[in-house]
């Protein structure tokens, strides 16, 4: 049998990581191997936001001493105290001779800071070994740590012809079942779900996961003058948490009373058109951890998002079908040449049932 390179062992340690997927946050998703003349003798994984981190738990399976070994990890090492240990503790305590480090993590309180460590301590340390794929895992800890906003995702279906409802506002069901099942896992990774308030009005969704196993996101709702319904359904709080982002302008009496029921009313600035300035309300959610944002319409939204660059990825789902006329998914970009066009790099182009599923990311206009 070949001897296995350390990009062979980050390949698993990337594997056990993605395990996390969903759970971790506002952690991020991390694995480890623990290598022993030429053995695994050691695995493990974040399993879930205070838990134990991938190498305590890499170290806690071994069945031998690790006292000379090699630690694979796919992201830097922590060196604070913060729900458990330092990592960096753990790895010096245990004689680990070897470190190899998929990406620096950005978090300020560490960001190369274990590497120091550990090098001060005679320990070994490589470190960009599939830097990529361990940066893209965390992609939304990486935006976050480095701009203080969470990773814009947005979704949503539409006909072949670019509808995503008729004129008359109905949109049931443009999409498959398999996609809306999709739309359910896609709410189950990511910190939080976002619609306008017309949504809410015309649909009076959940916005819980339902159709798959995995936890709530945080509810999200643009409301900018508080029209929201008192027994709207995203107001059962037993159900998962809401955040109402509101501007300035609100009823205050409204207001007072949202708190009263329990749910979170953001204030955020009001934008030119009087609306919640949607950057504003990024930063307001990054302070609160929330990493990542899946948009879920409307196609007002949409737009704001994608004019003011504030969209990170797509997601789209293209039915097998043709309107004409009716709702736009995306509106006015003030694009009037092709050169100014919100340009995509395509990820993942697949089948889903009758659909065809498009995953995207966005490349921001300068």
């Amino acid at each position: 049998m070949p001897k296995l390179r350390d990009q062979d062992y980050m390949k698993l340690a990337l594997r056990l990581a993605r395990r996390g997927l969903g759970q971790t946050s506002p952690n991020p998703m991390v694995g480890a191997i623990i290598v022993k003349d030429g053995r695994i003798i050691g695995q493990g994984y974040h399993h879930h936001y205070g838990g134990a981190h991938a190498e305590v738990n890499a170290i806690a399976s071994a069945q031998e001493s690790v006292n000379g070994a090699t630690l694979y990890v796919t992201l830097e090492p922590c060196c604070h105290y913060g729900k458990t240990p330092p990592c960096v503790e753990a790895i010096l305590q245990n004689k680990i001779a070897r470190v190899v480090i998929g990406a620096l993590d950005p978090n300020p309180r560490v960001n190369g800071r274990s590497v120091q460590i550990l090098n001060q301590h005679g320990i070994e340390t490589k470190v960009g070994v599939l830097e990529d794929a361990c940066r893209e895992l965390n992609q939304a800890h990486f935006k976050l740590m480095s701009t203080g906003l969470p990773l814009v995702s947005l979704k949503f279906a539409q006909t072949l012809d670019g509808r995503i409802a008729t004129v008359s506002g109905d949109s049931r069901w443009i999409s498959g079942e398999k996609f809306r099942r999709l739309a359910h896992k896609l709410r189950a990774t990511h910190d939080a779900v976002m619609v306008g308030i017309d949504t809410v009005l015309r649909d009076n969704p959940e916005l819980t996961v339902r159709l798959v196993k995995g936890r709530n996101p945080t509810r999200v709702i643009l409301d900018s003058s508080l029209r929201i319904p008192l027994d709207a359904e995203v107001l059962k709080l037993e159900t998962a948490p809401t955040i109402i982002a509101t501007t300035p302008r609100a009823d205050g009496k409204k207001l007072s009373r949202l708190r009263q029921m329990g749910v979170e009313v953001l204030v955020a600035r009001e934008d030119k058109s009087g609306e919640v300035d949607l950057r504003h309300l990024l930063e307001l959610l990054g302070e609160r951890n929330i990493s990542s944002v899946l948009v879920e319409g409307g196609a007002g939204v949409i737009t704001s998002l994608l004019r003011q660059n504030l969209a990170d990825k797509v997601v789209v789902a293209v039915a097998p079908k043709l309107m004409g006329k009716g709702i736009e998914a995306v509106g006015e970009l003030n694009i009037r040449e092709v050169s100014q066009a919100v340009k995509l790099s395509f990820s993942k182009i697949y089948r889903l049932g009758e659909d065809l599923v498009i995953e995207a990311r966005l490349n921001p206009r300068s």
